[in-house]
């Protein structure tokens, strides 16, 4: 039998490293928890006594958000972009602020001082749109035979198609049609997880985003801050 070449004993030699980084990886990623078991959640965000943790509040409406780009670009982009935008606009404010604005409603008071209250208004939006997203998925869980878009839009008719403009409405209406079925929806969503592990979650998610916004809601409109 020939014998190989210094180049062919090379070549696999590189082979049989770059099929090793392969099983490594491969079996890293298989091994990886799906992004709902290790996302920040609404639940474990504190309100205390001085109300809710600014700080952890922010992380858990970023990983809400960052958890529809599961879904695939442009799927959930109405949404998205109106967070994103808000959540950079309180993330902004409260990184100039921070030792003055540890909770919300500390944040709310201290923007109230500067005369413009950009900060805020970004909050009440950002926490309107949160209220959005958490009525149209629980919607979802309650009402099993239901398409995700009419979730969705049933959310949009209670919570924000008031606050909006007609050319606006009729965009939003397009969008929302363009959602995924429920069945997709749970299996970008889970990664390959449960989907009965996330449900749990989720209405745990749910339940926590919901206290703070109806929390945060009482605190806006009893010091005319504004109206989620």
């Amino acid at each position: 039998m020939p014998s190989r070449s210094a180049t062919e004993i090379a070549e696999t030699a590189d082979l049989d490293f770059f099929l090793s980084l392969y099983d490594l990886f491969s079996l890293r990623h298989n091994d990886m928890a799906p992004y709902f078991e290790t996302a920040k959640s609404f639940a474990n965000v504190p309100i205390t006594e001085d109300g809710v943790e600014t700080e952890a509040f922010l992380l858990a409406s970023t990983d809400f958000v960052n958890m529809f780009d599961l879904l695939g670009i442009g799927v959930f982009s109405f949404v998205q972009t109106d967070l994103r935008n808000n959540l950079g606009g309180v993330r902004n404010r409260y990184e100039a602020t921070s030792s003055e604005s540890t909770t919300l409603e500390k944040f709310i008071r201290h923007d109230a001082q500067g005369g413009d209250r950009y900060g805020t208004a970004c909050l009440v939006r950002l926490l309107r749109g949160l209220l959005f997203a958490c009525d149209a998925l629980r919607n979802m869980q309650n009402d099993k035979s239901c398409e995700l878009h009419v979730c969705f839009k049933r959310s949009y008719d209670a919570n924000l198609r008031h606050h909006h403009t007609f050319i606006v409405r009729s965009v939003v209406s397009v969008a929302i049609r363009a959602v995924p079925h429920r069945r997709d929806f749970y299996n970008r969503i889970t990664q390959g997880g449960s989907h009965e592990k996330f449900d749990d979650e989720l209405t745990k998610w749910l339940a926590g985003l919901d206290a703070i916004v109806s929390h945060m809601k009482v605190f806006l409109e009893e010091g005319h801050y504004g109206r989620i």
